[in-house]
């Protein structure tokens, strides 16, 4: 807001706002602090006992625990919920401090002048709209052909439109060939597409391109569970290969599709009753500028699965919410098929995003219908009129446009 002040009519009398790391950074560990002081209340609540320490499997009834003395941990039956880290790449050292991780870029201490992010996923695109809005420059390297490649193409094209308007620069179909650092930065040369090179010197190289499973002294494989590449292969009830013992969360691998690494499946999994959780109902946001929220199949993965598809979105700068919140960059899209006007994805991306969302999430899980969606009024002015516009549009109907 204070980069726009004068569009509010706000007038800074003093000069320009100043960032204070410092107090961004004591400001967000209150906030975890309080976050996980919360888990701690849960614990003694539901009479959880808590062992801190390192794990390792025994058996499959037994654990045993090294902190101090080792402890042995008996039980019927064996969870494990051990998550992921960040992952790094064969040829570039992470040394904390100029190539840092996602873990060790939430705690810089300054903000770098310039950043290079390796990966467009969620982490990486988050990242670079932080650090674009605290001042640095910031340029996005992905190997894939375009930014959050596991979005619905038409997202994709609008976060680098938006982007490019930011003055972040996103070098899409590009691969990183050499990393070095020195006293004078981090010189990163990226070969293109088209197999043109450039090379860059910036104070810090983010390495965003994805997350490792955390099994490493873990006793998994000794045990006979059946492992994917450091992953632990479940069954669609997260059982594993060893009896009595099942996995949930960041750490596993499923049969049939990759398993999304989200902090709200790993909670899912971990309440589930009795039937398996259908994973094309799994919402996914991403918090960069503009938001993105997504749940459901994407234009070409409906297409693929051989439905007969029909699309419709609708642009959010149309809304009178939009324009008084001076926030009007985005869409929301609807994919359904034509047969039964099932819905059977939303793609959005704008503000509130990933608050929207959870509307799509719930007319997912109800098997809701385009027509559904249309007569399902709408309050006004909000964002969430994207929604029932977007459905309008899907039978051609778009009232406002």
């Amino acid at each position: 807001m204070f980069q726009h002040a004068s569009d509010w009519g706000v007038a800074l009398p003093y000069g320009a706002p100043a960032l204070d790391m410092r107090l961004v950074h004591e400001r967000k560990d209150k906030i975890v602090t309080s976050l996980t002081k919360g888990i701690d209340f849960l614990f003694k609540k539901h009479k959880i006992d808590r062992i801190t320490g390192t794990a390792r499997l025994v058996g499959n009834s037994r654990v045993d625990v090294f902190e101090g003395e080792t402890q042995a941990l008996e039980a019927m039956d064996i969870i494990v919920a051990t998550g992921s880290s960040p992952r790094a790449l064969p040829g570039i050292e992470i040394d904390h401090a100029r190539i840092v991780t996602s873990d060790d870029a939430i705690h810089l201490a300054e903000v770098p002048k310039s950043l290079v992010v390796l990966g467009a996923g969620a982490v990486g695109v988050e990242f670079a709209s932080i650090y674009r809005r605290f001042g640095s420059e910031v340029t996005i390297v992905e190997l894939l052909p375009r930014l959050v490649p596991g979005e619905d193409d038409a997202v994709s094209a609008e976060l680098e439109k938006s982007f490019k308007k930011q003055g972040i620069r996103s070098l899409t179909g590009s691969k990183v060939v050499s990393v070095t650092s020195d006293a004078k930065g981090v010189r990163v040369k990226v070969k293109g597409p088209e197999g043109k090179s450039q090379s860059f010197v910036v104070d810090v190289l983010l390495v965003a391109t994805g997350r490792s499973p955390v099994t490493a002294g873990l006793g998994a494989e000794a045990l006979g569970v059946q492992m994917d590449n450091g992953y632990i292969r479940v069954d669609a009830m997260y059982r594993t290969s060893v009896p009595n013992i099942s996995a949930i969360g960041d750490v596993i691998a499923l049969e049939e599709r990759a398993h999304p690494q989200l902090a709200h499946v790993s909670s899912a999994e971990g309440v589930l009753e009795i039937h398996p959780l259908n994973y094309d109902h799994v919402p996914s946001c991403t918090y960069c500028d503009p938001e993105i929220g997504s749940v459901g199949l994407t234009e070409a993965e409906a297409t693929r699965r051989g439905f007969d598809v029909r699309v419709g979105a609708f642009p959010v700068g149309v809304l009178g919410r939009a324009k008084m919140a001076g926030e009007t960059a985005g869409f929301v899209k609807i994919v359904a098929e034509k047969r039964y006007d099932e819905v059977l994805g939303v793609h959005m991306i704008g503000p509130r995003s990933t608050e929207l969302v959870g509307e799509a999430a719930l007319a997912l899980r109800l098997e809701c219908t385009v027509e559904e969606l249309m007569k399902t009024i709408h309050a006004h002015p909000t964002f969430s009129e994207a929604v029932g516009e977007a459905a309008h549009a899907v039978h051609g109907a778009a009232i406002h446009v």
